[in-house]
């Protein structure tokens, strides 16, 4: 396993042994943010569920810039005052970042929950999507780094409580859909509060989700030109009931070459709604593997993430969940069934004790394995008080991967960075500064974000951009296969997932000691299939789809 004596992460190759120390550069980057989501004592579940993270960009200049999500107080809905605000954070390309909130546009002063991106309207330029307690809101991308509210005109505008949202293009027409979750159908001014009537282990805490009325996701069909049509109940997803919905992501879970919807569900069976190709979908979690973990029960699924973990060519699945239980990792057999391998992975002993929240596949140390990592934080600050071996505030957690199907916990010897500790929500990564080594971004309730800088230890790399032309424009939904001798990655351009978050559309590649890239294969969601051969390695490589 590569971790070192004194608690180095090795790369996996003889020649590179340098440490990777990750650590949080948010305050000299210049992000001035803080996430706020109600009182201290978080006596309503309202003010534990918000923090999303979005990394992309929004100006088309190659650099990755952030949009934090900030939410409000009980006290600040009730009186219509609430000064708290999303923010743009515009990479200036040297490490720091510009607060760019204003002049683009945009700070929503909604309860915002959640960030999904994409090109709406295959204009070229990236569109911001943000689900609210509260009427959603679709901002619209002018080109001039500028954004326009279009969200009355888009018919997305739903009111209630959104969490997640994903983009893709669930009908190959080239332009990308949207689903949007739902976690509760109430009126978080009426919440019951911290008392006698909801306890955890024997002490009082916030009420919910149990006992509080579920809501319903929804399915948007992209019309063009910015404008949707609700699906829901023509498609088949109005029929499966109501849930906690938080984390959603798309995937070809089955390689039939159409996106699958998986939604997490807090405290309720998980959803998978399988393409059927015709505009219809079919609930098929329980009988995928995907609905429960391996003993059947079901847990409190939060954060969701999709990646090729063991290069075997097909997707397999990540879910984070509440303490007291163990973070679920689903293997993929290709057909779009599922095992519950968290034990033989080594996952459940290390994340017991933590309550997980945004995750991701995504390879550290660049050896072409990939690797996860985890947002963690409790939603009952009254755990402090008590001697019940989890807290309030966690640390962030890397798991690394040894390219035999097993992860080793490497979170104590990375670095200073997941040595802090706060009650993480979103987590989203990209290559900030562009040279290859993947960064994590996370936010943090009552509290700064931590940007947390990847030093960059390891092998080689391939940043692959791809831009659709008969396909939608950000090629949400292409799949891609990279070889190099003997090792074969697979990758998806994807929107939204991991926990209301958006990571970098770049789809990343760690690729060890290889000189050069023998084979890129690309299905474009159009359905037409591109070869290139020997790429060169350590660069950012733009293709665009064959007209």
């Amino acid at each position: 396993m590569r971790l070192g004596a004194i608690g180095c992460l090795i790369a996996g190759l003889a020649a590179a042994t340098a440490p990777v120390l990750f650590r949080n550069v948010a305050k000299e980057s210049g992000i001035d943010f803080k996430l706020v989501s109600g009182g201290p004592e978080k006596h309503y579940i309202a003010e534990s569920m918000t923090g999303g993270v979005a990394l992309f960009d929004y100006n088309n200049d190659g650099l990755i810039d952030i949009y934090l999500v900030n939410g409000s107080t009980i006290e600040g809905e009730r009186s219509g005052n609430n000064t708290a605000e999303d923010r743009l954070y515009r990479n200036n390309g040297d490490g720091t970042f510009t607060d760019v909130t204003h002049e683009a546009g945009l700070g929503d002063r909604r309860w915002t929950m959640g960030v999904a991106i994409a090109d709406v309207n295959n204009d070229g330029y990236d569109d911001i999507y943000i689900t609210n307690y509260g009427a959603n809101r679709l901002y619209l991308n002018n080109g001039d780094g500028t954004f326009r509210d279009f969200s009355k005109e888009s018919h997305t505008d739903i009111s209630g409580w959104s969490s997640g949202a994903a983009f893709a293009d669930f009908d190959g027409d080239g332009l990308v859909d949207l689903y949007v979750s739902s976690y509760l159908d109430v009126d978080i001014l009426n919440l019951p509060k911290t008392g006698l009537l909801c306890r955890y282990r024997d002490i009082p805490v916030q009420c919910g989700p149990r006992g509080l009325t579920p809501g319903h996701g929804h399915l948007f069909k992209n019309l063009g030109g910015g404008r949707f049509q609700d699906v829901t109940a023509a498609s088949g997803i109005g029929a499966a009931p109501p849930s906690y919905g938080l984390g959603v992501a798309w995937a070809d879970v089955d390689n039939d070459g159409r996106p699958d919807l998986f939604v997490a569900n807090d405290s309720l069976p998980n959803y998978l709604f399988h393409n059927d190709g015709n505009g219809k979908f079919t609930e098929t979690a329980l009988a995928a593997g995907v609905a429960l973990r391996s003993d059947g029960r079901e847990q409190a699924g939060m954060g969701v993430d999709f990646g090729d973990y063991d290069n075997d060519g097909n997707l397999d699945l990540i879910l984070t969940t509440f303490s007291d239980d163990y973070k679920t990792l689903f293997h993929n057999d290709g057909t779009g069934h599922f095992e519950d391998v968290s034990s033989p992975a080594g996952l459940v002993r290390p994340t017991w004790n933590l309550l997980g929240w945004g995750v991701q596949f995504v390879d550290l140390n660049n050896d072409g394995y990939q690797d996860i990592v985890m947002a963690n934080g409790h939603v009952y600050p009254e755990v402090d008080q008590h001697s019940f071996e989890t807290t309030y505030r966690q640390h962030p957690m890397v798991l690394m991967n040894d390219g035999n199907g097993h992860f080793k916990d490497a979170s104590a010897s990375a670095g200073p960075a997941f040595q802090l500790a706060e009650s993480s929500r979103g987590l989203a990564t990209a290559s900030l500064s562009n040279n290859g080594f993947m960064d994590i971004v996370i936010s943090n309730l009552d509290a700064q974000p931590w940007i947390i800088k990847n030093p960059g230890s390891g092998g080689n790399w391939l940043l692959l951009k791809l831009r659709g032309t008969v396909s939608n424009r950000d090629a949400i939904g292409a799949r891609v296969t990279v070889k190099t001798g003997k090792l074969s990655q697979l990758r998806e351009v994807k929107s939204g997932g991991s926990y209301q978050s958006h990571s970098d559309f770049r789809l990343h590649f760690g690729l060890a000691a290889a000189q050069s890239v023998d084979e890129i294969k690309i299905r474009w969601p159009s359905g037409k299939q591109q070869m290139v051969k020997n790429v060169k390695v350590n660069q950012i490589l733009t293709i665009e789809e064959p007209k």
